[in-house]
């Protein structure tokens, strides 16, 4: 299980021994930096803006999520990532707990980050593509009739049988 902390803009703060190895980035330079440290440049834009949409609402969100470590390898997860709180009820930081999904859940998901992406390139700046991404996100979602957490479930489940 690869488990981070990070502070309410995304600093990391705890990375665990296995974050660390398979990132390949040592804990004194992975904390204090920020979790897109590890950002995959084929991970659409708009994943992140749902997450991060998600996670504002106060809310937990399960995604997958390819990553890139420093040594260059990639690596896909089924992140879990949920708030946390301090004593008065306020968001004080993240956690995310992840791990590694099946063969069939990333043919999947590729799949569909690849017409999200597609949607992304189309725009010269970054806004707009985070905007067109996500618009071609809730379009195939609603094409399907669920929504993300649902597309989630669907893929782990499908995927374990």
């Amino acid at each position: 299980m690869i488990v981070t902390k990070t502070d309410p803009r995304g600093v990391i703060t705890y990375a665990n021994d296995v974050f660390l190895r398979i990132s390949a980035i040592p804990e004194r330079e992975a904390v204090g930096q920020p979790h897109s440290v590890i950002r995959h440049p084929d991970m659409p834009r708009a994943v992140f803006k749902l997450l991060w949409d998600t996670l504002e609402e106060q809310k937990e969100i399960f995604a997958y999520v390819l990553n890139l470590a420093a040594d260059g390898a990639h690596y896909w997860v089924l992140a879990h990532v949920t708030p946390s709180y301090d004593a008065a009820g306020r968001v004080v930081g993240y956690h995310s707990n992840r791990r590694r999904p099946t063969p069939a859940a990333i043919a999947a998901v590729s799949d569909l980050y690849a017409s999200i992406r597609a949607a992304e390139a189309r725009q010269s700046h970054t806004p707009d593509a985070v905007a067109a991404g996500h618009q071609a996100l809730r379009d195939t979602l609603a094409e399907r009739g669920m929504d993300y957490d649902e597309l989630v479930w669907s893929l782990t489940n499908d995927s374990r049988r």
